[in-house]
């Protein structure tokens, strides 16, 4: 026989507690309309029944759901292999559970916009969520102006995008560029190609104009950008055909660390030996970044950090303060063993 356990409602409550259900409604949601003693006696008895408010019936009694909302227009599989993502996620839960906040993360197909804003609207019309973070934004992107239509609290994880409707927190990616540049440049190297995330986000074509000003102001003679969608697979792919060209890269910057350790084992592949033909720059760095061979040279962040500055940005927004955009820390370049000077000689590749 299956035994199901019956969970407490706002009438066993009043019941035990000898009160009617709209006493019980205040108490628990710390209206007025019960005495102190009233409201502490119906507290002790709804901890003792293990009474929990379903989030439908909090929102229909005006309270906070406490719940911030982060739908992410990307793969699922994103978040297994995309260091960037656990990092931002586990810096948004160490701010929100000081708050006894919990964080409501939702996969939504990567080629559907109407779709993210649909589970905004109905994540804001159930009383789900107090606020929402926005992640890799685009220049028009159409979720920020929805959002503010809705009147959903929000803050962008990105560049200020759509004309300041909602305040954003950023860091200024020409900074990190122009160190990875610079750091090139002054090593000798002047043929430099980047594999570039997905060109239509806002900080990618930030980090674009970036890297083609700081190689031209360096005197790089040969600039090239090749755009993927950020995975393993597709920065093996650029890589590649950038050492397949002629000329080709003496060195490369990738847009984050899983594409520099795939172009990293498919130079190696290739023959190329890192740093002494190839020098390799990541973008984000991570722990693996320091053990594969050679360890990696990377743009570093506390990407935790940042994540836990988001919460704070977005809990202010929810508390009704005035919030302005936020400009974060950039990431820094930490050098280690893949860059170098490039070959003395000029030759294309190996023998």
């Amino acid at each position: 026989m299956v035994t199901t356990v019956k969970r407490p409602t706002i009438a066993d409550i009043a019941r035990e507690a000898g009160v009617s259900k709209g006493a019980v409604s205040y108490a628990l949601n710390d209206r007025p309309g019960v005495s102190d003693e009233t409201r502490a006696r119906i507290l002790a008895i709804a901890d003792r029944l293990g009474f929990r408010a379903s989030a439908a019936a909090r929102a229909l009694a005006g309270a906070p759901a406490k719940v911030v909302g982060l739908a992410l227009r990307r793969p699922a599989s994103t978040l297994g292999v995309e260091p960037f993502f656990m990092e931002l996620v586990s810096g948004l839960e160490a701010e929100l559970s000081t708050r006894s906040y919990a964080l409501l993360l939702q996969m939504v197909p990567d080629d559907d916009p109407a779709a993210e804003i649909e589970v905004y609207r109905q994540w804001w019309i159930e009383g789900r969520v107090d606020g929402v973070l926005l992640c890799d934004v685009r220049g028009d992107d159409p979720r920020v102006p929805a959002v503010a239509d809705i009147g959903l609290p929000a803050v962008v994880v990105g560049p200020p995008v759509a004309g300041g409707l909602v305040p954003s927190l950023w860091s200024d990616d020409a900074v990190s560029v122009n160190e990875a540049v610079e750091h090139l440049g002054g090593l000798g190297h002047r043929r430099i190609a980047r594999v570039a995330g997905i060109p239509e986000l806002a900080h990618t074509a930030a980090r674009s104009r970036a890297f083609a000003a700081a190689c031209e102001r360096l005197g790089v003679t040969e600039v090239t950008t090749v755009s993927t969608d950020y995975t393993g697979e597709a920065g093996a792919r650029a890589t590649r055909e950038l050492l397949g060209a002629r000329p080709r890269p003496t060195a490369i910057v990738y847009d984050n660390d899983i594409m520099a350790i795939a172009g990293l084992a498919t130079a190696q592949e290739l023959g190329f030996a890192v740093p002494q033909e190839l020098s390799v720059i990541a973008w984000d760095d991570s722990p693996i970044c320091g053990l594969v061979h050679p360890p990696l040279t990377a743009l570093t962040r506390d990407i935790v950090a940042y994540g836990a500055n988001a919460a704070r940005l977005l809990l202010a927004v929810i508390a009704g303060e005035p919030v302005e955009s936020r400009l974060d820390e950039p990431a820094h370049l930490v050098a280690r063993a893949s860059t170098a000077a490039p070959p003395a000689d000029s030759r294309d590749g190996p023998q």
